[in-house]
């Protein structure tokens, strides 16, 4: 072992080896692993397995694909057998919704790439898998490349093509504590000191200890898990092939062939955490005894589905631990505070998403960000609040009962809430006020009846009619909505200009002006669509996406100038916007400043009743509108104020439903649909935002997508003949049986009374006019382009 290596992984399972052999993979060879045991002890040695293509996130949906097809690749390089079993799979539904989504969610595969799917009857089911009983069972999703691997022989697998590209992994060497230096880390062993530039926190089921190691809380939980293996089945020893494997997500079960047996796994409602400060050092090659009375209702489903497991016995038990984060996905990337430190944590899915990550994390650490848009499985998309243990444990346990149960997109989960809310939250709640949730923060969705009980669905919610009347009166009148969930950092210092001019893409506004503004990382792909306001006073503000806070910050952070004083002031200042062609008289009764000399992107202070609120004209419906921001001890006050001062002009208020209905009407693209880090500007049209001719983070590769062949998709507007739902986002859009495209995000438009989608569509199929079509809910729909902006196209109302 040398005192110096680049790179110290910690942690010897599959996402540790993976990040490791992918480190040698791109050149980096002067890299380590330590595992205080031997390799796979923890988590790997007893995972079942199983590999397959479904994910809610298509993001990370490719990176399983990537993982899958590395799987031949690293036991040719290594010469370790990894026991692949490609048997094909196949995800049961039982329930009319579970189908509907299911034939959706294979529509949102062949818009990501993934065209070795198809969906099945319930009688070619019964065939592929000839072992189950198909009663109850409405339809399947047949994949190619499902199967399971040896646990074992994988992690030795990438372990060994990792030493022959010259890493080296030392086992039983036990990480006793980290310290920070000015070059990297200082990493104290069992065995001694070993100095880096990087270290990564793979440490799987002691992930939360290596944490704390560097002073880091991880929102991550172990939580125990069962399979058994059965006996030998008669039937299978008469087929002359392998059993898919096979998922009954009604059943919470998911089965694969082992030997001429079977491994049957079990999701089950009543879940069981574990060590939540970490297992012991001491645990390793260890389970836990079985408690099949708490499995016991999900096992009965399972013998049942599979009717051979009744007539034959149980060879082995297995109840071992797994790690979560809150959401299940990975805690992947950059610590923000943290120089050099790196997380791979919480791989729930560890030989199915290990690929995936091992190479993101690798391209970020050597290139500075990963090929893909890892956001879902980013560790900045948590904040502080998320290192509550009680909210860790609420949450964790939620993903893990809920992991083969349907959540619909207009569904609100309840565990780890409410956490944050806004002031005026119990004022809102009163008037009936139905809540959504961001970054912890309770966010208002629409306001309803008191008895009113919104109805889960895939298609259109019982609540359209709620939300249409928002809009009516927004554009008629004046809607009230509630911005406390927009992020808002704080800029001052003598190098605030020059640092604001260097990071945005796009001109600075004058003093008294706000400004959109792409913000691009070094690739040129987009790290915001963020408002720049210039208070005139020296101070600047950057709004953008309440979510993406801690996201930003670790960006700004890295990218820091002198002279520059950045805070985030999200949860000090709030506020509510005013839209509608009555705003202006609204504020003009609460104020004696000349609130209508305000010109469109302008800003100031003002004084608005006893309070002093700073105003930004601008508005995301598209309608003349103004943002009121507050301190969040005035937040009551502002909204009593303004309801009574709207009371006579149609005052009524809205949630960001009906927001993002109206914006959509107005093409106004949103950061996780239009926006994205796997976007350029050009892309999205946010280059027209640019100054070309200042210099800017990111300006070399902008311009060199600008002076060459540009983007082979842009971003279009579509009209939809949705009947009863719509689209929402990567739905596949067809032309002449071809794959062109994909939705970004869509809805239904109120104002109009259209469905309307904004959509990555092939360049040449851009023009207004072209003729397509597009899934939705799985059902094939007629669309067409037609230009941006249906509603008002120009933008009389908010510039009025």
């Amino acid at each position: 072992m040398n005192s110096h290596y680049r790179v110290v992984v910690i942690g010897g399972g599959v996402v540790g080896t993976s990040v490791l052999y992918h480190l040698a993979k791109f050149g980096w060879k002067d890299v380590c692993l330590l595992e205080r045991s031997v390799l796979t002890a923890g988590s790997s040695w007893h995972a079942a397995g199983g590999f397959h293509a479904l994910n809610a996130d298509p993001n990370i949906a490719q990176l399983q694909a990537y993982t899958i097809d590395l799987f031949e690749e690293i036991q040719e390089e290594s010469g370790q057998n990894i026991g692949l079993h490609m048997t094909g799979g196949l995800t049961l539904a039982g329930t009319p919704d579970r189908w509907e989504w299911l034939q959706s969610a294979y529509r949102t595969f062949q818009s990501i790439g993934i065209e070795d799917c198809r969906l099945v009857t319930p009688e070619e089911a019964g065939e592929l898998c000839p072992i189950m009983s198909t009663e109850g069972i409405l339809g399947g999703m047949w994949a190619d490349r499902e199967g399971y691997i040896d646990t074992t022989g994988t992690v030795h697998a990438y372990a060994g093509a990792a030493k022959k590209r010259g890493a080296s992994i030392f086992e039983h060497t036990k990480v006793e504590s980290l310290e920070q230096t000015a070059d990297g880390w200082r990493v104290i062993t069992d065995k001694g000191e070993i100095t880096c530039e990087h270290v990564v926190n793979a440490a799987g089921l002691w992930a939360k200890q290596v944490g704390r190691m560097a002073g880091i809380e991880l929102p991550v939980a172990p939580l125990k898990h069962h399979y058994l293996i059965s006996d030998t089945i008669p039937q299978l020893e008469e087929i002359d092939f392998e059993v898919p494997m096979t998922v009954d997500l009604e059943g919470f079960t998911y089965l694969r062939q082992d030997q001429k047996g079977v491994l049957l796994g079990i999701y089950e409602i009543d879940h069981e955490h574990w060590a939540l400060d970490g297992a012991p050092w001491d645990y390793g090659i260890e389970l836990f005894q079985e408690q099949t009375d708490r499995i016991e209702n999900e096992l009965t489903l399972g013998f049942e589905r599979y009717p051979a497991l009744q007539e034959v016995g149980v060879k082995t038990w297995v109840n071992g631990a797994f790690t979560f984060a809150p959401d299940g996905n990975p805690l992947v990337g950059p610590v923000r505070g943290k120089p050099g430190y790196w997380c791979a944590c919480a791989v729930m899915a560890g030989f199915l998403q290990g690929g995936g990550v091992g190479k993101s994390l690798a391209e970020w650490i050597i290139h500075g960000e990963p090929e893909a848009d890892v956001f879902g499985m980013d560790v900045a998309r948590f904040g502080d609040f998320a290192e509550n243990r009680q909210y860790i444990k609420e949450t964790t346990g939620q993903f893990y009962t809920r992991r083969f149960v349907m959540t619909y997109p207009n569904e609100q989960l309840p565990a780890g809430r409410p956490l944050k809310m806004a002031p005026a939250y119990s004022d809102m709640t009163e008037a009936g006020c139905r809540w959504g949730v961001s970054y912890g923060l309770e966010v208002p969705l629409y306001f309803a009846p008191k008895d009113f009980v919104e109805t889960p669905t895939l298609k259109r919610s019982n609540a359209h009619d709620l939300v249409a009347a928002e809009c009516k009166a927004t554009r008629e009148a004046v809607g009230l909505l509630d911005i406390s969930g927009f992020s808002r950092f704080e800029v001052t210092g003598e190098g605030a200009e020059a640092w604001l001019d260097h990071i945005m893409a796009s001109k600075l506004p004058a003093p008294g002006r706000a400004k959109l503004a792409p913000m691009l990382s070094e690739a040129g792909k987009l790290k915001g669509d963020l408002t720049i306001f210039n208070w005139g006073d020296g101070t600047y503000w950057i709004m953008g996406s309440y979510y993406l806070r801690e996201w930003h910050m670790r960006w700004f952070d890295d990218h820091m100038g002198e002279g520059v004083t950045l805070s985030d002031i999200s949860d000090k200042m709030v506020g509510f916007s005013l839209s509608g062609p009555n705003s202006r008289k609204v504020l003009e009764r609460l104020t004696v400043d000349p609130i209508g000399d305000l010109k469109f992107m302008g800003c100031g202070s003002y004084d608005l009743g006893l309070l002093k609120c700073k105003i930004g004209r601008l508005s995301l419906t598209g309608e003349l509108g103004y943002e009121i921001n507050c301190s969040a001890s005035e937040h009551i006050a502002l909204r009593k104020m303004l309801l009574e001062a709207g009371a006579d002009l149609g005052m009524r208020e809205v949630g960001f439903n009906a927001m993002l209905s109206m914006r959509l009407e107005k093409s106004f693209g949103i950061w996780s649909a239009e926006f994205t880090q796997g976007y350029t500007a050009a892309q999205t049209g946010m280059d027209r935002w640019i100054d070309w001719d200042k210099e800017f983070v990111g300006k070399a590769a902008a311009l060199a997508e600008q002076s060459g062949s540009g983007p082979a998709q842009k971003l279009v507007m579509l009209e939809v003949e949705a009947d009863g739902a719509d689209a929402s986002g990567y739905e596949p859009i067809w032309s002449g049986g071809a794959l062109v495209g994909f939705v970004t995000s869509g809805g239904y438009g109120h104002t109009l009374g259209k469905s309307y989608a904004m959509a990555m569509v092939n360049r040449e199929l851009t023009s207004e006019g072209t003729e397509l079509l597009v899934h939705v809910v799985g059902a094939e729909r007629a669309a067409k382009v037609i230009a941006a902006s249906p509603c008002d196209p120009a933008g009389k109302a908010m510039r009025g």
